[in-house]
This record gives C-alpha cells, sequence and structure tokens, in this order.
C-alpha cells in the first residue's frame, strides 16, 4: 500500500493525470456552486411564504441575514457529506485518464490488453457509487451528530462508513476494465481486505482539507496498482511489468 501509494504520488504531474483533476475539480465545484444557489433561492422563496403567511410584520433585513446563514450552514454540511460522493462519482466517469496514466507508465501489457468501459457503463457506476454514499452517510448522520461531543467519534465514524464504499467504487473502476461483469462479482469477494485497506488510506485523505482535492486522483492511481500487483501475485498469473518482478 506505501508503494502504491508514492508510486502514485510520483505520477501526479503527468499531463493525462493534472487533465482529469482539473476537469473533476472544476465539475464539482461547478455541481456545489449550483447547489448553493439552488439552496439560496430555496430558503429565500420558503422564508418569503412563511413571513407573509405567519410573520407578517417581521424585519426584512433580520430575515435577509437569517436566510444567507441557514444556507451557509446547509451548504457547509451539505458540501462535508457529499463531496466525497460527488468527487469520486465524477472520478468514475473519467477515471479511465488516470488508470489508463497509470497502466502506459507502469503496467502496458494490461493497457494493450484491457477493454475500457463505455460512457453508459461509466456514468451507471457513478451514479450508483454516488447512490451509496449518500444513503449510507445520510443513515449514519445521526450517529455523526451523537459522537460530535467525543471529538474523535464523528471521525471514526466517518472512515467506517466510507471505507468500505471507497475501496469498492476505486477496486471496481480499474477491474471493470480488465474483467467481465460476472467476474467482477468474484473479484469483489476474494479483494475485500486489500480493498479495504485501500477504502480506509482513501477515506483518510478525504479528511485531510488541500490534500482532499487530490484525494480522488491518487485513489484511484493506488488502486491500479493494487489492482495490477494483486493479479501479478495471483497463482498461476504472469508479471506484468519489470518494475513489479522487483517490487
Amino acid at each position: 500500500m506505501i508503494r502504491a501509494f508514492w508510486l502514485s504520488v510520483e505520477q501526479l504531474p503527468d499531463r493525462a493525470v493534472l487533465k482529469v483533476l482539473g476537469g473533476t475539480l472544476a465539475l464539482t465545484a461547478l455541481i456545489f456552486a449550483l447547489t448553493f444557489v439552488g439552496l439560496w433561492f430555496g430558503i429565500d422563496a420558503l422564508s418569503d411564504w412563511v413571513v407573509r403567511t405567519w410573520w407578517p410584520g417581521a424585519d426584512a433585513v433580520w430575515i435577509e441575514r437569517a436566510d444567507a446563514l441557514i444556507a451557509v450552514v446547509l451548504a457547509f454540511i451539505l458540501g462535508w457529506l457529499l463531496f466525497r460522493a460527488t468527487a469520486v462519482a465524477i472520478m468514475s466517469i473519467f477515471a479511465d485518464g488516470v488508470v489508463e496514466a497509470v497502466e502506459r507508465r507502469h503496467y502496458p501489457q494490461a493497457l494493450a490488453a484491457c477493454t475500457p468501459p463505455g460512457w453508459g457503463l461509466s456514468l451507471r457506476m457513478a451514479l450508483s457509487s454516488a447512490g451509496r454514499a449518500i444513503f449510507f452517510n445520510l443513515l449514519a448522520l445521526p450517529v455523526y451528530v451523537i459522537l460530535l461531543v467525543t471529538g474523535i467519534g464523528t471521525v471514526v465514524a466517518v472512515i467506517a462508513v466510507n471505507a468500505p464504499l471507497l475501496g469498492r467504487d476505486l477496486g471496481e473502476m480499474v477491474a471493470i476494465r480488465h474483467m467481465e461483469r460476472a467476474e467482477l462479482r468474484g473479484w469483489l469477494r476474494a479483494t475485500r481486505g486489500r480493498r479495504l485497506a485501500l477504502g480506509l488510506v482513501a477515506t483518510g485523505l478525504f479528511m485531510v482539507p488541500g490534500i482532499n482535492l487530490l484525494a480522488p486522483i491518487l485513489g484511484a492511481a493506488m488502486a491500479t496498482h493494487l489492482f495490477h500487483r494483486g493479479r501479478a501475485a495471483a497463482p498461476g498469473s504472469v508479471t506484468l511489468t519489470k518494475e513489479s518482478e522487483t517490487a
């Protein structure tokens, strides 16, 4: 895992990786900007209705300040909860750029034999990833809130919920290039421990301000290394590159 992490960091300056990073961050920022604008107008419209119906004499300036505060708080909460889901979902759509860059540099034989998923499959995987992340994190939200008083409990809970999900998402976006769907299901069952370790590292990266912007890219690159090194180490498999022989 440590080797996969440093190999991924070393490849960050790769032009293909930077292109995916820029696109992922730009699209994620656009989605959150639109979400904030939607929240602002939604809260403003709801506030106007409440004032007209129940509180006609309310101070307009105070109401506007309250609307702004509510919008900012909700945007912060949604951003904290949904950034990982949104970034990884977008990453799933454009993951081929990162995975292909890693394979071209380290696993050229695997790259020559792969079958990249089409846009339709990539979109379905992205929506499934986002749906799982949103569902389980909303389900765990009361636990997150209750554990806030412990200081560290919420962080532990977030990692416990998201590590298995993220390990699956990252592993699947690489494996789908090299396996049929039926084979993929067996691979997912056989690699739970390895993918959980990947998910733990990736989730930890998502929780560090600044580094979290790189987390989807680093996660995809690490998943690529772990997938191919795992296959190379499996009985009866062939070594993919000279680097795999010496690692």
